[in-house]
């Protein structure tokens, strides 16, 4: 009791020190994670109100878990929300609205680091010196609009950084009239990238701006006489229209703005965007969200912060629902917003005219979208279910296996062997208690999978006879291990079955059951049965030990490939001179790869901070004479 006396009694200190000023607080819980991010006109006042009046079980929850209690005082509202979106997308913390990344959307990118920029399909968006628009709701979408613009303004579709082939001879597109020939010389850089502009402008929502050129450009031809260009400007004009003809609102003259609504659960959302640029439904885009029970206004300011920190251009008028426009965190929203756009962003409610008309499309969407949401997981879960208790049945077992530990063994001739430990709860995979490990005494090209998984198996029943003795309020207990499964599955046949027994006899004591699946004709081994259990490929059970063992197996290739990768870049930078860790450290966190330090010049060299210079000097003659 007085332990936690005193914990209450170091919060308190911590929330009078709070300043009375306008900023971002950051509750962390006491292995230092992040769970909560909020922001305040006056952190001091904010901070209490959780503590005060806490409302709602997760709230309460959130409560208990608070350790520590830091804060960022800033000047404005507005930066104070830019800040807590920061926060947020840096730590996802637990107890905030928080956009689900369970959906890849695609988007397009552009290669503004090359020469020659592409313009391009991609679902990532990690590549700095990119210009990236979207997201879509279809590659479909994204698709016909990449086919669109090249075929106005024959950007190259070669990969790399250089255009053109091997070979030197310019490829189909070029010939067909679809690339403009940067690799033969046929366009200098200049004029490419003026191209590369017009589709920018397209994409950032200047639909009538590449119309009325294209227009311009195929009378101007026609007149000059030039038929051919004249025929390419009114066939890239057609394409333009096509595009922009399916996706027109009937009825509608609603400039270029967002529509964006949300319809709130108990614990989740959904935020529908219909995107509109110079009156055509350019996308219409559906987003879920984990609410934890916040409210429409709530949810909508958490949801609209997240999205429009991460697009490539903010639209002029972003359009609410009343719940939203009527908030006094509207101003702060829409002065974020600009800040982010550049030029002054209204964000308002849609009472009347083609604004309502709008947002009651996007409220139906989003109410027809939760519910959909609903029904899938609802159905899923059934499935679920019977899956584990058709498993129960087949392996004979007292009850549904609720806990599932699947383990798998990733080598490559003996070297940098690991092991991989995943676990699904209720049917569905916990990745936050996956677990990896790496075999020690592994011999280089004598692989022994029995003997690793053997000690993998040791090793984790050891773990839990470690973790279980443990307060579950320790901050050094691991609850991975220290639950006890229902089922293990182990990859492989009778033998990597009978080396896991030997290590888990006491798993078994408490009632765990243990099988191995094996790969090639699917076989179910159990304990003291020759025989293997075979089930038909379409039946649920078999499946869900399928995902369990595949999910095993990629987690441990990509846990080997990580080791090997890294095994790989070492061995590459060891016995360079003047090059240890620390050092080796720097190179890479400065030139990303080992390929970039070795076609480094003296001076790029040079520029490393925390080299010396004479280090460089040696390390870049050293590998222009030895890699020369």
């Amino acid at each position: 009791m007085s332990d936690l006396q005193t914990n209450d009694e170091r919060i308190r200190e911590q929330r009078l020190a709070l300043p009375d000023e306008t900023g971002v607080y950051l509750f962390r819980n006491s292995a230092n994670q992040v769970i909560y991010v909020g922001k305040a006109n006056s952190i001091r006042s904010r901070v209490a109100s959780h503590f005060n009046a806490p409302a709602g079980r997760r709230q309460m929850e959130m409560i208990a878990a608070v350790d520590q209690i830091e804060c960022v005082v800033v000047k404005t509202e507005a930066e104070a929300l830019l800040t807590e979106q920061a926060f947020i997308r840096r730590y996802k913390p637990r107890y905030n609205i928080l956009l689900r990344d369970d959906k890849s959307y695609p988007f397009i990118g552009i290669s503004m680091d090359e020469e020659f920029p592409r313009v391009y399909l991609t679902r990532e968006k990690r590549r700095r010196n990119r210009l990236y628009f979207g997201p879509y709701a279809s590659s479909r979408a994204a698709r016909k609009t990449v086919e669109m613009l090249n075929r106005v303004f024959m950007f190259r579709s070669c990969e790399g950084s250089e255009p053109g082939r091997r070979s030197g001879s310019p490829c189909l597109d070029f010939h067909i009239e679809r690339c403009a020939g940067p690799c033969i010389g046929e366009i200098d850089s200049a004029s490419y990238r003026l191209g590369i502009e017009d589709a920018i402008g397209f994409l950032s929502g200047r639909h009538n701006e590449l119309q009325q050129k294209l227009q311009a450009e195929m009378d101007l031809a026609s007149s000059e006489q030039r038929y051919e260009d004249a025929t390419r400007a009114r066939n890239g004009l057609r394409a333009a229209k096509a595009v922009l003809e399916r996706q027109r609102v009937a009825g509608i003259a609603a400039g270029t703005l967002d529509a964006v609504a949300v319809s709130v659960g108990e614990n989740d959302a959904n935020a529908q965007v219909l995107q509109i640029r110079d009156g055509f439904l350019t996308d219409r885009l559906s987003f879920y969200l984990d609410s934890a029970g916040g409210t429409v206004a709530e949810v909508a300011e958490a949801f609209l912060m997240q999205h429009y920190g991460d697009v490539a251009a903010v639209p002029p008028l972003v359009i609410v629902q009343s719940d939203l426009a009527d908030s006094p965190q509207v101003i702060a929203i829409a002065d974020a917003l600009s800040e982010r756009r550049g030029s002054k962003v209204e964000v308002g409610g849609g009472e009347r005219g083609d604004r309502r008309q709008l947002i009651e499309m996007a409220e139906r969407n989003a109410t027809l979208a939760l519910g959909q949401e609903r029904l899938r997981e609802e159905r899923s879960r059934q499935q679920r279910t019977a899956s584990l208790d058709g498993l129960a049945e087949v392996l004979g077992l007292d009850a549904p296996p609720l806990r599932i530990e699947c383990f798998d063994i990733s080598h490559l001739m003996g070297t940098e062997t690991v092991a991989s430990m995943v676990v699904f709860e209720a049917g569905v995979p916990a990745k936050a208690q996956y677990r990896s490990f790496r075999i020690r005494d592994a011999v280089a090209g004598a692989p022994d999978d029995y003997a690793s998984m053997e000690q993998v198996l040791a090793r984790r029943l050891k773990r839990w006879e470690a973790e279980s003795d443990l307060s579950p309020h320790d901050t050094e207990r691991d609850s991975s291990f220290a639950s006890l499964p229902n089922l293990i599955v182990i990859d492989g046949g009778p033998g990597q079955l009978s080396a896991g027994l030997k290590s888990l006899k006491r798993f078994t004591e408490q009632g765990v059951a243990v099988i191995s699946l094996a790969k090639r004709i699917e076989e179910i081994f159990v304990p003291g049965s020759s025989a293997p259990i075979m089930l038909d490929h379409d039946t649920p059970e078999l499946q869900i030990l399928q995902r369990v063992r595949d999910e095993a197996h990629r987690f441990a290739i990509t846990h080997h490939r990580r080791r090997r990768s890294k095994a790989m870049t070492d061995s590459a930078l060891d016995g360079l001179p003047g090059v240890g860790p620390t050092r080796r450290r720097q190179l890479l966190a400065h030139f990303g790869t080992a390929e970039a330090v070795f076609a480094a010049s003296r001076d790029e060299l040079e520029s490393v901070p925390g080299l010396p210079g004479k280090v460089a000097r040696d390390l870049h003659s050293h590998i222009n004479k030895t890699y020369g």
